[in-house]
């Protein structure tokens, strides 16, 4: 591969300096993807168009110069996969017109197959030819409880009650639906893999809502099946988004790497997470400040993770009004760091 340093340092092996990609990379802060997103009817149609897909995927390689791609797709496919159709609200995010609320509704999900989600694959079969081993390719999940909390709760939230009842006064069936997605999301995370993804990260976006000891039973439990899986085949980085509170339950996973918000002290996860690469964590909305602003944070922050077992990135995905230009500013900043 031409570029491999984002695999080597989620290996930890010796980089001149730190491994560079985005979070939500692919997506509005670039004029490319929002006239892909013009020419669709809606947000889930470019999700499901391959080569669209795949062009959405090439361009911030071609145009901000990370060090990988990430395939333009969606966490929602598992659920879809699984027999729940969603829908994508422009300006609000995901809703589901049919939720699941009892053990009648868990033993209606299907278990998700190749079939259900082959416009992903084609996907990426069309970018790994067009990459032509330019940058790896990331695939990508959500971890089971994300997937979860959206699929009882219906829609986003701020605090998930809806789903988090269920965890309380329903914990076997609240396991039941959880294993269930655990299984096909390891399939699909597999499919990704075969295909061509070359590392693989799982996106626990809302496990921060949950207490140490729910986080524990209700969430890590199932990342960890994942990565017990996914590593054999794979690097691993797991995002655990505001879930640092199990920093030292998230260094006994079998993953590769650990992804931070931007709330973690980088000294504090170096000594928390020992032997894993750590990957983050500006807070996106550094992005809105000017050039100089933006490659002082970039070199405090690559000063206080070090170069070596680690990746920059930000601590959540790019929001969409971010300029594109301090994107690109962003990305050399961390480039051309050599301390």
């Amino acid at each position: 591969m031409k570029n491999d340093i984002l695999l080597k340092a989620a290996a930890g092996a010796k980089v001149d300096r730190p491994a560079v990609w985005l979070m939500r990379q692919a997506g509005r802060v670039l004029p490319g993807y929002r006239k892909l997103r013009e020419s669709v009817k809606d947000f889930t149609q470019l999700v499901k168009t391959p080569e669209l897909a795949c062009e959405a995927t090439l361009e911030p390689v071609h145009t901000l110069g990370v060090d990988a791609a990430i395939i333009f797709s969606d966490i929602l496919v598992v659920p879809e996969a699984m027999g729940l159709p969603y829908r994508m609200i422009e300006n609000k995010g995901p809703w589901f017109e049919n939720t699941i609320d009892s053990a009648k509704d868990i033993d209606n999900l299907k278990d998700g197959t190749g079939a259900d989600w082959d416009y992903v694959l084609k996907a990426i079969r069309l970018v790994k030819k067009e990459l032509n081993d330019q940058v790896p390719l990331i695939g990508f999940a959500g971890s089971p409880f994300t997937i979860f909390a959206y699929i009882t709760e219906g829609t986003g939230s701020k605090t998930f009650s809806v789903a988090k009842r269920m965890l309380f006064s329903e914990p076997a069936m609240a396991h039941r639906l959880l294993q269930k997605i655990t299984r096909t999301t390891i399939e699909y995370l597999k499919n990704q893999v075969r295909e061509g993804a070359d590392i693989i990260q799982i996106f626990d976006s809302w496990g921060g809502v949950l207490g140490y000891d729910t986080y524990n039973e209700f969430s890590l439990q199932y990342i960890a099946a994942i990565c017990d899986e996914l590593n054999k085949l794979v690097p691993v980085i797991v995002f655990p988004k505001g879930a640092f509170f199990a920093g030292a339950e998230l260094n006994k996973l079998n993953c590769r790497a650990v992804s931070l918000d931007w709330t973690v002290n980088p000294e504090e996860a170096r000594r928390v997470l020992k032997g894993k690469t750590l990957q983050g964590n500006l807070d996106p909305c550094m992005l809105y400040a000017g050039k100089k602003a933006i490659t002082d944070a970039v070199n405090r922050m690559c000063d206080r993770f070090g170069k070596q077992s680690y990746i920059a990135n930000l601590g959540h995905g790019l929001y969409p009004d971010t300029p594109a230009d301090n994107v690109k500013y962003f990305v050399d900043a961390v480039k051309e760091y050599s301390r």
